[in-house]
């Protein structure tokens, strides 16, 4: 299985190097590799970094870079001449409006966001030194697999990357599986709008992250790692390779592959990016089972986050009821991206569970009178201001029906139309939706259908079906981006009932 998955990788990387989906290019793949021209085609189709190539510069139009003049720099550069296509999200918020090059670098912009100074008791500090001295792992070594597993439980630590599951569990159920050869795999695959966190780790604290995906593949018997990078952070992927290089010896012991995304938020599910490793579409797979029984080519796999990764260091070093203390109603420090209509966009490094206004305070406070927020990105919809003191944390925004995933705070002021919000939202959607099921896929469109039909004649009867829809999408859909798809829509349609109502 793995040699055949071997086989699809080369595929993703000839096209790569041909440029992506241009005439001729397919059939020229399937000679070099003997994998057959349709099996080429159907791979390349999937990702947009393969199937949409060419010199162009692409320019974000998530939502806080439409709020901070995406539309207009689209139209400037198409008046130049030059050629321009508007892409989902490239976790560059806090520097809106962002585009990249034809090679994928980023344009200079707006500088770059606010962090939180280093101080001690951060658990990951971005504004802090890199430590390359993989101390943490030396200890991990000589405490044990089993003292590791317990610090982590006694720590509280839930997985960063949007779910929040306890990361204690997974590493346990993989070390404790009767198959031997096993997996380790880090999710650096960040595209939810608005949230751009795991970039500067990656860029800030590559050993941390590093460091910790090392002990998670010594606790699990894994004797290989794969860090799987959106294709758009270039600077990210060299940071990994100056730091793995730097380690040197270190890590001669664990075979670390990075592997570059071709652009695909839905390879941000875990099951999806398995695929995506093994050289296939990214479509995320049944479950169960779970990767932790039957994950990368039916191996136990053991998958994080980067952030989540990057915590075991410091709660290895300090401690378990140190994480855990630091966090206000849930365990631990929380990486909170915020962007939007605040002074200073970034990345700021707070107790989990702190309110909106007291991230807004550290980030330079409120820019126009605020209106809306969305606490962890698309996935999570928008909430009202009144809601503004509730804790920003996975428990409490669960049961408001909204909920923290990756973070991704985006702030709306009073001058924005929570219609049009939710307008930018669904074409997300709708873009990134992998089209595996069909109440998705077709879910998807509707919904942007309703919305822009209602923006085009101001009638409420337009959006008569949008609950009904939500409704099939969240029961027939395999993956979570169905379920929470609509998401945007109805809760700008709850709370701020009054902007769809009129004629």
């Amino acid at each position: 299985m793995e040699k055949k998955g071997a086989k699809r990788k080369v595929v993703l990387q000839l096209l790569e190097e041909h440029g992506g989906m241009r005439p001729g290019v397919a059939r020229k793949v399937s000679e070099e590799t003997g994998v057959p021209e349709a099996d080429v085609y159907g791979v390349a189709s999937f990702y947009t970094l393969l199937s949409r190539p060419g010199a162009k510069t692409r320019v974000c139009q998530g939502l806080t870079c439409v709020m901070a003049g995406a539309e207009q720099v689209i139209a400037e550069l198409k008046a130049r001449g030059e050629e321009v296509e508007a892409v989902s999200c490239l976790g560059q918020c806090d520097r809106a409006p962002a585009a990249i090059d034809a090679k994928l670098e980023l344009i200079p912009g707006a500088p770059s966001g606010g962090i939180t100074p280093s101080h001690d008791a951060l658990a990951i500090d971005l504004a802090g030194e890199d430590d390359p001295s993989y101390a943490a792992f030396d200890k991990a070594r000589d405490e044990g697999p089993d003292w590791i597993i317990e610090q982590l439980k006694t720590s509280g630590l839930q997985g960063r990357g949007g779910a929040g599951f306890p990361a204690h569990i997974k590493w346990h159920a993989v070390r404790t599986q009767a198959e031997l050869t096993r997996y380790v795999v880090v999710n650096a695959d960040e595209g939810e709008p608005g949230t751009f966190k795991d970039r500067e780790i990656m860029l800030r604290r590559p050993h941390r992250m590093i460091e910790g995906m090392a002990i998670a593949a010594w606790v699990a018997g894994a004797a290989k790692a794969f860090i799987y990078v959106r294709g758009e952070f270039r600077d990210c992927i060299r940071a990994l390779e100056a730091a793995i290089a730097e380690a040197g010896e270190r890590l001669d012991w664990l075979d670390i592959e990075i592997v570059e995304g071709h652009g695909a938020y839905i390879c941000g599910e875990e099951t999806a990016l398995l695929e995506a490793i093994e050289g296939k579409r990214g479509m995320p797979r049944l479950k169960p089972p779970y990767p932790t029984e039957k994950g990368l080519w039916g191996k136990p796999t053991l998958m994080n986050n980067v952030e989540t990764l990057a915590c075991v260091p410091e709660i290895l070093s300090r401690g378990g009821e140190w994480f855990k203390a630091l966090g206000k109603t849930e365990a631990g420090s929380k990486l909170y991206c915020i962007s939007g209509h605040v002074g200073r966009p970034g990345i700021y490094e707070l107790p989990l569970g702190v309110s909106l206004d007291e991230l807004v305070e550290a980030a330079g406070g409120y820019v126009g009178t605020p209106k809306a927020f969305s606490p962890g990105g698309a996935s999570s919809g928008f909430l009202p201001m009144d809601l503004r003191g509730e804790p920003l944390d996975f428990g409490g925004l669960a049961k408001l029906g909204s909920m923290l995933g990756s973070a991704g705070v985006v702030v709306l002021n009073d001058t924005v139309d929570m219609a049009v919000a939710a307008r930018w939202q669904q074409i997300f959607f709708e873009d990134e939706s992998c089209g595996q099921c069909a109440p998705c896929r077709i879910g998807c469109r509707v919904q942007r259908q309703a919305i822009d039909k209602f923006l085009d004649a101001r009638a409420p009867e337009s959006l008569g079906h949008v609950e009904e829809v939500a409704w099939e999408m969240d029961a027939g859909s395999i993956c979570g981006l169905g379920m929470v798809a609509s998401l945007p829509l109805q809760s700008a349609m709850k709370y701020f009932g009054e902007e769809f109502d009129h004629e």
